[in-house]
């Protein structure tokens, strides 16, 4: 360990951008064995590890990357799957930047470890190698319905299994994963690693319904009267608005409509065919990873062009900066300090540019963040014959929530205990995007597995 001085911080190899601008395979290269172990020999060993305490997961990072060092696989793959249901789902996916490697000790002039990218190598390595997590089978007469297959529905599936619990998950779409399976574009996390997580879960005693609404082809009621809990996962798919004119114009969508509809047709399904932006002008509103991966996904379209608008810089920019590295290498062009007025519609009522106007950043505001300034009298066109709005979302609220006494607060996100992750209605949970909102896939498998070990005892007082 400790090899900092003699070893440096590399990335893993990326696809060429010519060759993956072409296709949704992912882009980035697994480490293989020699590169995980030097790379994980670079970690000092903190007596206080700030990697370890800035995970939501809190993973043990500084204990798996000793036991890859040591090529000592088999513990590295236990360390790695215990307090973690897809590591190496979070490996590909977590802004690894802002979170562990941000607070690495080493970020400050040696370049932190990639623990992101040794934490995707140990399962995918431990997975081709044989390994697999452990489930005991249902070993108990308790069996919990899970509303949601995302994130949260398959942490919280996860810790209810291992622990022998009955779980039968309810999914409205045709394929499980939520967010992981149709928000998040192939280049970032292939849809083959979602399945056979699901797959895993399956063979451990879980019941899968797809195409499955709750409210709709099974009642709430039903649910509660044959489960001994109940968690709710169902994310935020509501789209956040700019409140702006036109914006209602059926050529203004919404991010994960968009990145749904090109999903759908990847899988070869049905999808809405006028999201088709082959030689169109495609602007993407938002500094998110959402709106990069709708940058991404526009250019492998094959866009005329694809720029993205955001009303700070790039420094303030929401998501992680590697995606918005990616973003650019593939020819994304961003427009920094504009704020979307109105939607422009020719005489036909098609939408032919946005009007943005100028900003400028003052003082920070509560949170820490600069506050954004409207430049008077600067508006500007950008030509447009599509508009994606990649600004958030807010939970929906379905009907059967008020109808079983379970709170909501102001923006639709249901309200649970901090502790517990229990509903105001006894024996029922909720967790991920749908309490918090539009959040990180981390923090949704956090809230999943919090709420299966608050579930667990209760269920086995």
């Amino acid at each position: 360990m400790q090899n900092f001085l003699f070893t440096e911080r590399i990335e893993p190899s990326k696809r060429q951008v010519l060759e993956r601008i072409k296709d949704f395979s992912e882009i980035y290269e697994i480490f293989d064995g020699n590169e995980g172990a030097s790379q994980s020999e670079r970690c000092i060993q903190c007596g206080d590890p700030f990697c370890m305490n800035k995970c939501p997961l809190h993973n043990y990072i500084p204990q798996w990357l000793k036991s890859v060092s040591e090529k000592d696989l088999p513990l590295a793959f236990k360390l790695s799957n215990e307090p973690s249901p897809f590591p190496e789902v979070m490996g590909r996916v977590c802004p690894h930047d802002v979170l562990c490697e941000g607070d690495c000790t080493l970020n400050d002039g040696h370049g932190a470890i990639t623990i992101g990218s040794i934490e995707t190598h140990i399962t995918e390595e431990g997975f081709r190698q044989g390994l697999k997590p452990e489930f005991p089978g249902v070993t108990t007469k308790r069996k919990v319905a899970v509303i949601g297959s995302g994130p949260a529905g398959m942490s919280v599936a996860t810790y209810l299994l291992r622990a022998g619990i009955a779980v039968e998950m309810y999914e409205r779409a045709e394929r499980a994963g939520g967010l992981l399976t149709y928000g998040i574009p192939n280049f970032k996390l292939d849809k083959n690693i979602v399945k056979r997580r699901i797959s895993m879960l399956e063979d451990a005693g879980m019941k899968l319904h797809l195409n499955c609404e709750i409210g709709k082809d099974i009642g709430f009621d039903e649910l509660a009267k044959s489960n001994d809990a109940i968690f709710i996962g169902i994310g935020a798919t509501k789209a956040k608005q700019a409140k702006i004119a036109h914006e209602n114009n059926k050529s203004v969508v919404a991010s994960m409509e968009y990145l749904t509809a090109i999903q759908a047709k990847n899988f070869n399904l049905k999808y809405d065919k006028s999201l088709d932006v082959k030689d169109m002008n495609v602007v993407v509103v938002g500094g998110g990873d959402t709106a990069m991966d709708c940058v991404r996904t526009a250019i492998r379209e094959g866009a005329k062009s694809v720029k993205c608008l955001y009303r700070r810089d790039a420094v303030n920019m929401p998501g992680s900066k590697k995606e918005y590295k990616n973003a650019v290498e593939e020819g994304g062009e961003f427009i920094f300090y504009a704020s979307p007025k109105e939607i422009s519609l020719d005489e036909n009522e098609k939408v032919n540019a946005i009007v943005m106007t100028k900003t400028t950043l003052s003082d920070k505001d509560e949170s820490g963040r600069s506050r954004v300034e409207e430049v008077k009298g600067s508006h500007f066109r950008v030509d447009a014959d599509i508009v994606i709005m990649a600004l958030g979302f807010n939970p929906e609220v379905p009907s059967f929530l008020a109808e079983n006494g379970i709170e909501t607060n102001k923006w639709g996100g249901v309200v649970v205990d901090d502790d517990s992750f229990q509903t105001s209605t006894s024996g029922i949970y909720a967790g991920g995007d749908c309490y918090r909102g539009a959040d990180l896939v981390v923090r949704a498998a956090y809230d999943g597995r919090e709420a299966a070990r608050a579930i667990i005892k209760s269920l086995t007082k």
